[in-house]
């Protein structure tokens, strides 16, 4: 292994849904340069993503984002001192491309492999944005896999305040989009209709667990079925009514995050939230939580939508992170699906 180097280069590796990232970054926070494929129109035909099908576009597209990254910062392989990479959770198959081209860079390289957590990355984003933030400070993890609450501590230590206990909020949108006849994904097309529409024009219930910080969102999919339904409507005839209905079940989405969250901000006594994860691009998300954070005095920190979706920048910058406090893994990691956040990012 190379010896440390002050401010060392960073590439970083994102490969855990529908897009693949590859980014490089000079710590504590320079973007080089990154590159990234999305795979929307792959899975569109589908109506959401197909797990076989991701994994052989990750492995397709990796070369080629590798050899774009290096272009836009104009470095080699050579100037790399570290590898990082998301190692869980996402789609296992997806991550475990990922994983196993960057421990073959790491290891052809000789330089140290870092192991990142996909929703410490998600955040890690959020920093890098607003490098002010303090601690302690309140994060939202919203996307279309994770929808939880957490408390952060010094050295982006996670406390898990709340999480889902069914459907993620962005599952809740593509989902009630697909009802809608909509194409995927079904959220920016949510959002996109929603200015349109009356927020107030269908009643959607919000599941509120009495004040419970865990979220449910399957009993909003059920009440939009119903409601469709019972109206006799179709895809093919919603066109006058689409944009109420879609003003109104997302709102319901909204409504049930900034209100948890703003109750989690009071019952820890924190100042900050910071939002992240796919769905905190949502405009209407993010201009709800800023006028009752302002209300109630709570800073709301969104980071630019680049910055919400999946990308490397965010694994950079976790990964830089973890390298300096020594936190390295061994070529033997493994992909987890499903991973806990359980260790610090310092």
């Amino acid at each position: 292994m190379r010896t440390p180097v002050e401010n060392p280069i960073i590439l970083a590796i994102e490969s855990s849904c529908d897009e693949t990232a590859v980014a490089l970054l000079q710590a504590p926070g320079t973007v080089l340069g990154q590159a990234l494929a999305s795979q929307v129109g792959i899975h569109e035909r589908f109506g959401g993503v197909v797990p076989e099908v991701a994994s052989r576009a990750h492995l397709e597209q990796l070369d080629p984002l590798l050899t774009q990254a290096l272009g836009k910062a104009g470095r080699t392989l050579a100037d790399v001192d570290a590898v990082a990479v998301t190692s869980g959770p996402g789609l296992l198959g997806a991550v475990l491309v990922g994983l196993s081209y960057a421990k073959a860079l790491a290891w052809g390289l000789g330089v140290p492999l870092i192991g990142v957590h996909h929703l410490e990355a998600h955040v890690a984003a959020a920093l890098l944005h607003r490098p002010d933030v303090s601690y302690p400070f309140l994060a939202l993890v919203v996307s279309g896999g994770h929808t939880s609450l957490y408390r952060v501590d010094a050295g982006l230590v996670f406390t898990e305040l709340g999480r889902t206990i069914d459907d993620a909020a962005g599952e809740a949108l593509d989902k009630g989009a697909k009802m809608m006849g909509l194409p995927y994904p079904g959220g920016p097309h949510i959002e996109r209709l929603a200015r349109d529409g009356r927020a107030t024009a269908v009643d959607f219930p919000r599941a509120w667990l009495g004040r419970s910080l865990d979220f449910s969102f399957s009993g909003l999919k059920t009440a939009l079925r119903v409601h469709l339904e019972k109206t006799g409507a179709t895809p093919d005839n919603l066109e006058d009514n689409l944009p109420d209905i879609a003003a109104s079940y997302q709102e319901a989405v909204v409504d049930v995050l900034a209100t948890k969250a703003l109750w989690a901000a009071e019952r820890e006594g924190l100042q900050t939230l910071v939002v992240a994860g796919g769905v905190a691009a949502n405009g209407r998300l993010g201009a709800v939580l800023a006028a009752r954070g302002a209300r109630e005095g709570v800073d709301v920190v969104v980071p630019p939508p680049a910055l919400c979706t999946d990308n490397a920048v965010m694994v950079a910058v976790a990964g830089a992170r973890m390298l300096a406090a020594g936190r390295t893994a061994s070529l033997t990691l493994d992909a987890d699906a499903r991973a806990p956040i359980t260790t610090a990012t310092p």
